[in-house]
Order: structure tokens, then C-alpha cells, then sequence
């Protein structure tokens, strides 16, 4: 699988990564088995880098990569997780005792002095301006607690704000083909400053897959089943913002272009995520996996080839028609 460089830890990791919120059974109940059978099928098809969180299952996913990845440690993975979404989002809950709290806990769930990439967790815009935050990365990189930080963000203007800190590392935003605002200025400015960008929500929360229609009823325990008048977190998280009904008819018409201007043989998750690899200035996207075929099938869009230029202006053009008016001013 082909790799790019994140720059902060001198290292290169895969273009296709593996989020690992559905481990924490946010999505419906993984079993310990089912969970290191989806991460081992995704390292042995070339994914290197796996995101995680502590709020994911309250530390369970956590736990779950740490022990992963501390048996293999010849497998060369890094591993990302994110802090902050454990407490009321307030800007005052944002404080250095916080920030050294919740790191202690991320590095014993999973087993590590220090962890690859820390990133605050869709923190409030207040926090990524603040110059103390920066500072107190600062000291947590120094004291060698992480080795290097970035954000996760909601918003365009978040990530911009967060670009123009030099130490920053990386910024994890929603991009997908339902989500082209980070095209515009996110993208080229992160490529600019030598910033990873990782993608992530690739598959619209499964709307690009093209599985789900009108009538989809999501199974208990699953927060697509709950979240979509945005009640749990930003609306934003769920089908990347797009009302329910809108966006099942916009996947149907992108699966259509899919047959007919996509890659021979390519599934409509395939060729979403390698829309998103195509686009210059990402380093990586984090699609879910739910099992081991999942995963697979996620990892073998990094070998298709660059998508023709009729199917990238089809979509556009799908996006212009159906989906920029309720998104695109917002995020």
C-alpha cells in the first residue's frame, strides 16, 4: 500500500489507516475476538496507522489497540488516539491538570510511556485559539509523554486556526464526497505548511457505501440509531450533516456513477475512499471496520487506480445539485 509522510514523527504511514470507534461498540457489540480479527485483517493488507480515543467505549478501544499492537511490534504501526470528549465541553474543562489526566489514562489503556500522535478531540473553538493550549502540547511533547500532537476538528475555520500553529501535527477532519468544503482552503494550506491532514467520516457514516435506504433501521447500541437530530454530539458526525433522506438519495445516485464511471469491480465504499486518497493533501483516511472482510475490502481501494476526471466532475456536480446547500455553510 502505498504511504505518505507524516512529517512530525519522520515517519510514512499508509494512505488507508483504520478508525477504530466501532471497537469501542459505539456501532453495535464487536467481540474481543471480532475486534483483533479486524485490526489483524487490516495490518496484514498494508494499513499502518489506526486511530483511536478514550471516549470510544469509555478506554475500550483503547485497550483493545494497545494490546494489538504490543504483540506485534515488528509490524511498524503508529497509533493515534484523541482526548477531551470525557467532560462537559467547556472551555474551562480544557486545563493543563486535564490535559496531563487524560493523557496518563490514554497511555495506560494502551500500554505505552509515550504515544505516537495525541489530537484534542473536536475541542470548542476557543480552545484551539488559546495560546496556552499550544503550550501545554508543548510540555506533554517535551516530557516525552506523546511524540507529537495535533487536532480533530468540526469546522474549516478550526483547522485553518490550527494550521497556523507550527508545531501542530496533524489535522483529522470529515472529507468525503457529501463533504468538499476542506477542498477549498484546508487542504492547500495544510499542504503548505507540511501539516498531515487525516480524513475522516469517508463513507458518510455508511450513506457512500450504498446499503443503506429510506426505510435502514440502525440496531440498539448503534448512535446512528439516535443521533440524528445531533443530540449526542455534533449533527456534523452522522451522515456528515446531511438530513437522513437526502443523503440516501444522493448515494443512490452516486453508487449509479459508480457503475457506470468507476473502475471495473470497484464497490461504492472503494471508490469513496479512494475519491478521498486522491485528493492532494491528504496523508491518510480512517474508514471503520466492523470484521475482518471490512477491513480487507477498505484496504483494497488504495489499489485502484486515480479516478477518472468524468466521474470526479459527475460527483462534484452530484454535490452542487444535492448536498452544498446543507452543508457547506456550516462546517
Amino acid at each position: 500500500m502505498e504511504s505518505r509522510p507524516l512529517s512530525a514523527l519522520e515517519r510514512s504511514i499508509s494512505t488507508i489507516g483504520i478508525g477504530t470507534w466501532q471497537l469501542g461498540a459505539d456501532w453495535g457489540v464487536v467481540s474481543p475476538a471480532d475486534a483483533e480479527a479486524t485490526l489483524q485483517a487490516a495490518v496484514e493488507a498494508g494499513v499502518t496507522f489506526i486511530d483511536t480515543a478514550d471516549v470510544y467505549g469509555d478506554g475500550r478501544s483503547e485497550r483493545f489497540v494497545g494490546a494489538f499492537v504490543a504483540e506485534r511490534p515488528e509490524a511498524g504501526l503508529t497509533v493515534a488516539t484523541k482526548m477531551g470528549r470525557r467532560m462537559a465541553q467547556t472551555y474551562e474543562n480544557y486545563n493543563r491538570d486535564n490535559f496531563l489526566a487524560w493523557n496518563d489514562r490514554s497511555r495506560q489503556n494502551l500500554g505505552v510511556e509515550t504515544i505516537d500522535l495525541v489530537q484534542l478531540h473536536c475541542p470548542p473553538s476557543e480552545v484551539i485559539e488559546a495560546q496556552h493550549t499550544w503550550d501545554w502540547l508543548d510540555e506533554m511533547a517535551a516530557e516525552g509523554r506523546v511524540r507529537a500532537y495535533g487536532v480533530s476538528v468540526e469546522t474549516c475555520e478550526q483547522a485553518l486556526e490550527a494550521l497556523r500553529r507550527p508545531a501542530c501535527a496533524s489535522v483529522q477532519i470529515i472529507l468525503n464526497v457529501l463533504r468538499r468544503k476542506p477542498l477549498e482552503e484546508v487542504l492547500p494550506t495544510a499542504i503548505a505548511t507540511g501539516t498531515a491532514v487525516i480524513a475522516r467520516v469517508p463513507l458518510a457514516s455508511g450513506l457512500l457505501s450504498g446499503r443503506y435506504s429510506e426505510s435502514t433501521v440502525f440496531a440498539p447500541g448503534d448512535h446512528r440509531s439516535y443521533n440524528r437530530d445531533g443530540s449526542a454530539f455534533d449533527v456534523g458526525e452522522t451522515f456528515s450533516g446531511v438530513p437522513y433522506e437526502i443523503g440516501v438519495a444522493a448515494a443512490r445516485e452516486f453508487t449509479a456513477l459508480v457503475r457506470e464511471l468507476g473502475p471495473d469491480g470497484a464497490s461504492p465504499a472503494q471508490v469513496a475512499l479512494r475519491w478521498v486518497i486522491d485528493q492532494p493533501g491528504v496523508t491518510t483516511v480512517i474508514p471503520g471496520a466492523r470484521n475482518a472482510e471490512q477491513a480487507r475490502a477498505n484496504a483494497r481501494a488504495a489499489s485502484l487506480e486515480p479516478l477518472g476526471t468524468e466521474l470526479h466532475a459527475a460527483l462534484a456536480d452530484l454535490y452542487d445539485r444535492l448536498i452544498r446547500e446543507h452543508v457547506h455553510g456550516r462546517w
